[in-house]
């Protein structure tokens, strides 16, 4: 070998080198590519190192892959909250929909029965919506969105669906006060539809309850029977329902029957009346008039007021 001045390998002994180990290789190369064609160990050896090696590279990335995964995380749980939000928005404003849809069907079919009603009657009458309660519980009043504007007059009959709800007290040029049956200031001239026995019904001022005192002591009233206005004084149209009486006890000197009464109309739920127009010229006495309070005050007419006081005569049935 020769070698340079200062004693080391010179340049072509360190290229002849070079040559021995790339021949080498290159022989080693074609050795394993034989004995791979023919033995078929070199895929058994590479996946046998991609077993040992494969672990080493799920930990070198786990760092990344546990970073992304937060970062996914993070994002999905802040797009649910968003997606619940709406959701939760959405279902909200479903539900007040149907509500009001609920709401709407409710009083379409209310107007349809009180429109069947009149037709079956062959009356006219006015719808008005109920705008306001009294809430004193003492007394039974409504106001409905109809007055002297649209031709309502004191003492006109108001009846829903179910039956007679009271008279007009009041009239205002765009409203009208309704006195209803449970106002201890009204009375109703019924009559029992099972056996024609007459009566006063008077309002108790104590929730939905009617009061018939001192009937007859073998009155052929009983309980579950349906109570009619009996048309008595005019005022109101004979045959409409009124009431079931609930209850029937002596009074305390077991000379008199005293009668309670359920209304039939749905004086506290029904959101339309109807004021009913065409009906007969009064008979019997003459049209009341009516009795101003204070400045303020509600305006009843002076029959109601009257009718206040039980017949003092036995068996004082009109």
């Amino acid at each position: 070998m020769a070698l340079s001045r200062d004693g080391s390998p010179g340049w072509s002994a360190s290229a002849a080198g070079g040559t021995l180990r790339l021949a080498g290789y290159l022989l080693l190369a074609g050795a394993l590519m034989m004995l791979d064609r023919h033995n078929a160990w070199l895929p058994r050896l590479r996946s046998s190192g991609d077993m040992v090696v494969q672990p080493l590279w799920r930990l070198a990335g786990a760092p990344a892959q546990w970073f992304e995964d937060a970062r996914v995380r993070l994002t999905s749980q802040a797009a649910l909250r968003s997606e619940n939000a709406k959701l939760r928005d959405a279902l909200l404003l479903a539900n007040v929909r149907i509500a009001r849809m609920r709401a709407l069907v409710r009083q379409n079919d209310q107007l349809k029965r009180l429109l069947d009603a009149a037709e079956m009657l062959r009356m006219q009458g006015q719808l008005a919506r109920v705008i306001d309660i009294d809430l004193d519980p003492n007394h039974g009043r409504i106001v409905i969105n109809r007055g002297a504007r649209q031709g309502v007059r004191v003492g006109q009959p108001v009846v829903d669906s179910h039956g007679v709800m009271g008279q007009v007290m009041e009239v205002l040029p765009d409203t009208a006060v309704v006195l209803l049956i449970t106002d201890p200031s009204g009375a109703l001239p019924v009559t029992d539809a099972r056996s024609g026995v007459r009566a006063l019904a008077y309002g108790s001022g104590r929730g939905e309850r009617l009061e018939l005192p001192n009937l007859p002591i073998n009155a052929d009233v009983r309980v579950g029977d349906e109570l009619l206005s009996s048309g008595l004084g005019g005022r109101f149209p004979s045959g409409f329902p009124v009431a079931l009486v609930t209850a029937l006890a002596p009074d305390r000197s077991d000379s008199y029957l005293r009668a309670e009464a359920r209304p039939l109309a749905h004086l506290n739920r029904s959101d339309h009346v109807l004021l009913l127009r065409d009906l007969a010229e009064p008979f019997g006495p003459p049209a009341p008039a009516t009795t101003a309070g204070p400045p303020g005050a509600l305006v009843r007419p002076a029959a109601a007021v009257s009718a206040q006081a039980p017949p003092s005569q036995p068996g004082g049935a009109p």
